[in-house]
C-alpha cells in the first residue's frame, strides 16, 4: 500500500486539531473530561443510529422518543460512573444517573408501545447493543478517569494524576493506529481482512510492537503506574483496537458508506476516529480492577 501524500497531509491536519482538543479537554479538569466525552459520546450515537438504519430500514420507524431517549439513557450510564467528587449544589452526578437511569427504565418502554408504529425487537436489541458498545465503554472510561480523585478530607476531594490512565489510553490507540498506517503504507504487502482491504498484517504487527514499546518507555518515565501495567494496557490495545476498528469498518461495509461521518476531513466521522476506544475502554478498565487494584 503506497503512501498517499495528499491524504496523509489531510489526515495530518486534522489529527493536530483534534489532539489539541482532546488534550484540552483530558487536561483541563474533570468536568472537562466530562463534556468532552459526552460530547463524543452523542456524536458517536447519532451516527451509529444512521448506520444501523442503512443496515436494517425498519429501524428508521423508531420513534423520536426511542431515538433520543436511548441516547440519554446511555448518558446516565455516564453519569453514574463519576466519582462521588463530581456534584452539582452538593449533588452527586452519580446519583443523578441512578435515578435518571431507573426512571428511564420504565418511562422509555412506555412511550415505545405508546408512540411507535409498530413495537419490534430488533430496534430494542439494536439500541441495546449501542449502550453497550458506545455508552458503557465511555462510562467504564470516565470511571478510570475518577480513579485519581483522592478524598483529603470531608467533601474535599484531590485529583492526582486522575488524567494519566485515559491519557494513557488514548495515546496507545493514537500510536498503533498511526504506527500502524505508516507501517503499512510502507512495508505492508499481506492484507490483514477482507473487511478492511488495506489494513496489512504487517502494518497490524509494526503497530502493535511501536505501540507497546513507546508507552512502556513513557510509562517508565512518568512512574505513575509500573512499567508492566503499561505494557500490558498497551498490549490490550493493540488487540481490541484493530478488532475495534474492524468492528466498525464492518458496520460500514454493511452500511454502504466509506465513513461514519464527515466532521473530521480525512478521519471521517465520531465513529471513525473512535471505534477502536469503544472496543479498548472495557478490556482495560477489567485490567486495572482485577490486577492494578
Amino acid at each position: 500500500m503506497a503512501l498517499n501524500i495528499a491524504t496523509f497531509k489531510t489526515r495530518a491536519g486534522t489529527a493536530a486539531i483534534f489532539v489539541v482538543v482532546m488534550l484540552g479537554g483530558l487536561l483541563w479538569n474533570y468536568w472537562s473530561f466530562f463534556l468532552l466525552f459526552s460530547v463524543i459520546h452523542f456524536g458517536c450515537w447519532i451516527e451509529y443510529q444512521q448506520l444501523v438504519s442503512k443496515i436494517d430500514p425498519g429501524y428508521k420507524n423508531i420513534s423520536p422518543f426511542h431515538q433520543y431517549g436511548v441516547m440519554l439513557a446511555g448518558w446516565c450510564m455516564m453519569l453514574y460512573f463519576t466519582h462521588d467528587s463530581f456534584n452539582i449544589l452538593g449533588i452527586k452526578l452519580s446519583a443523578i444517573g441512578w435515578w435518571l437511569g431507573i426512571i428511564a427504565v420504565f418511562v422509555l418502554p412506555i412511550t415505545e408501545l405508546l408512540f411507535s408504529k409498530q413495537v419490534e425487537l430488533k430496534n430494542i436489541g439494536h439500541s441495546a447493543f449501542g449502550l453497550l458498545y458506545i455508552s458503557l465503554s465511555l462510562a467504564l472510561l470516565m470511571h478510570l478517569r475518577g480513579m485519581g480523585m483522592v478524598r483529603k478530607g470531608g467533601d474535599s476531594f484531590a485529583d492526582i494524576n486522575g488524567f494519566v490512565l485515559p491519557l494513557g489510553i488514548l495515546a496507545a490507540v493514537w500510536i498503533n493506529d498511526t504506527m500502524a498506517y505508516l507501517v503499512g503504507s510502507f512495508i505492508g504487502k499481506t492484507p490483514f481482512s477482507s473487511i478492511s482491504p488495506k489494513k496489512t498484517w504487517e502494518g497490524t504487527i509494526g503497530g502493535a510492537i511501536l505501540c507497546i514499546v513507546v508507552i512502556a518507555l513513557l510509562g517508565r518515565w512518568s512512574a505513575v503506574y509500573q512499567a508492566t501495567d503499561w505494557i500490558c494496557i498497551a498490549a490490550i490495545v493493540a488487540v481490541f483496537g484493530v478488532l475495534g476498528d474492524l468492528f466498525e469498518s464492518k458496520l460500514k461495509r454493511m452500511a454502504g458508506v466509506k465513513d461514519s461521518g464527515s466532521i473530521m476531513p480525512g478521519h471521517g466521522g465520531f465513529l471513525d476516529r473512535f471505534d477502536s476506544l469503544l472496543m479498548v475502554s472495557p478490556f482495560v478498565w477489567l485490567y486495572v480492577i482485577f490486577f492494578m487494584k
